[in-house]
């Protein structure tokens, strides 16, 4: 089965306006491809890879719905502990059908990978099995990795006989996909800093990759990041390994952050960002001026240090708001960070796209080239910039060249086959 696109405009494609499908792949990408059995007329939309939301904590969709539990200061800490008497209750089932509705939620936008914080600081392990048995279920619409996530801490949090760095190690081998942390939830500061050394060896045990809640503080004095990034080095794991956050980072004065950025490009350490929520829950001991609470996304950029954005939380107990549309966690994004030159324009998507998929090591088998699975999405725009400016919708969401979503769009039809060839 051949199926062509014509008349689009393609992200980092500016000479190709047609794209051949072919068993569900990327056959070619270029001008007057041939004959199809299929041809679906874009009108000029723009054709992006599935948007990639690289930090999203499905385990706690909606909690933020329960009027039993309010978090009055709307600190991260505060919600940490509500979190911690909350999961107590939570069976399997309930959780499982929250991770797959927030799936479905998220999938509604556009996004097909997602990397899933996952806690595991519960004997049970209710949180993991859950996402596992949901990652599995839905592998063929959407690429989910589950991260062991120890929000209570590696070290601060016992119970049962068990500590969180026990259970990070137990959900690895359930088959959870990476190592995370949270340093500066630990006791103390030695506790955090034993605490990534444990999260860099148990990553390296079970060729897993690394993703850290780094240093998610406006302390200027946080150095977690530096830690990671030096054990990352040490272990030449960097680009298996991400700093998620890494709040305190933007507080730091300038002399630091100059060498660190310079270490950061040599030990090819990634980072996250989550723009809405970060803004939301920092700043909260600042009058003014008030910290905006990210990180030096644009210094990473225009350094070439892989940075990617997040939704982070939906409806929970750290955000009370949130719906996984990347579209609008770009936009905050790239206003928060002032990444509005012309050139940030043309390349701005990669930051809720590809540079995603780098950190989640998918970059044999994600983006927009021949011989890939056909993955991709359209919007409602003619090119990245209409996009952005106008803060478009996801017109449509394609899996191996079929759709998963379909809506409204003047030149298709209802039908999945849509402006079939006649002859």
């Amino acid at each position: 089965m051949r199926k062509k696109l014509i008349n689009a405009t393609i992200y980092k494609h500016p000479e190709a306006s047609e794209i051949l499908i072919e068993n569900g792949k990327f056959k070619k990408f270029g001008k007057y491809l041939g004959q199809a059995d299929e041809t679906i007329d874009l009108n000029g939309r723009l054709v992006l890879p599935p948007y990639v939301d690289a930090h999203l904590h499905l385990d706690y969709y909606f909690t933020g719905q329960d009027d039993k539990v309010n978090n009055n200061s709307g600190t991260l800490f505060e919600a940490i502990d509500l979190w911690n008497d909350y999961k107590k209750g939570t069976t399997i089932e309930e959780m499982k059908a929250r991770i797959r509705q927030a799936v479905e939620d998220v999938a509604s936008y556009g996004t097909q990978y997602i990397r899933a914080q996952t806690d595991c600081t519960d004997p049970n392990l209710t949180g993991i099995r859950a996402a596992l048995e949901i990652r599995d279920e839905l592998k063929d619409n959407i690429t989910i990795q589950v991260v062991a996530f120890p929000q209570n801490g590696m070290f601060s949090f016992s119970e049962d006989g068990k500590t969180g760095r026990d259970l990070v190690e137990e959900a690895l081998k359930l088959g959870a996909d990476c190592v995370g942390g949270i340093p500066h939830n630990e006791w103390s500061r030695e506790d955090g800093m034993a605490s990534i050394k444990e999260i860099v060896r148990l990553a390296i045990k079970y060729n897993k990759l690394i993703d850290v809640h780094c240093d998610e503080t406006d302390d200027d004095q946080a150095r977690f990041l530096e830690i990671l990034n030096a054990e990352a080095m040490k272990q030449g794991y960097g680009q298996y390994t991400t700093a998620s956050h890494t709040c305190s980072f933007g507080s730091v004065n300038d002399a630091y952050a100059f060498r660190m950025v310079g270490l950061f490009r040599q030990s090819g350490l990634n980072f996250v960002s989550c723009p809405t929520e970060n803004l939301f829950l920092q700043g909260r001991q600042d009058t003014y001026p008030k910290r905006r609470g990210l990180t030096r996304v644009k210094e990473f950029v225009d350094n070439d240090i892989n940075v990617a954005f997040g939704q982070d939380s939906i409806v929970d107990l750290w955000y009370p708001a949130g719906s996984g549309n990347m579209m609008n966690i770009l936009d905050n994004g790239i206003h928060a960070t002032q990444l509005m030159r012309k050139e940030d324009f043309d390349r701005n998507f990669d930051l809720v796209t590809y540079n995603g998929a780098h950190l989640m090591q998918l970059d044999d088998v994600y983006g927009l080239d021949e011989g890939k699975d056909a993955n991709f999405i359209i919007l409602d725009a003619d090119s990245p910039f209409d996009a952005q400016r106008r803060r478009v919708e996801c017109l449509a969401s394609v899996r191996n060249g079929e759709f998963l979503f379909q809506k409204s769009l003047p030149t298709y039809t209802t039908s999945l086959n849509i402006h079939r060839k006649t002859k």
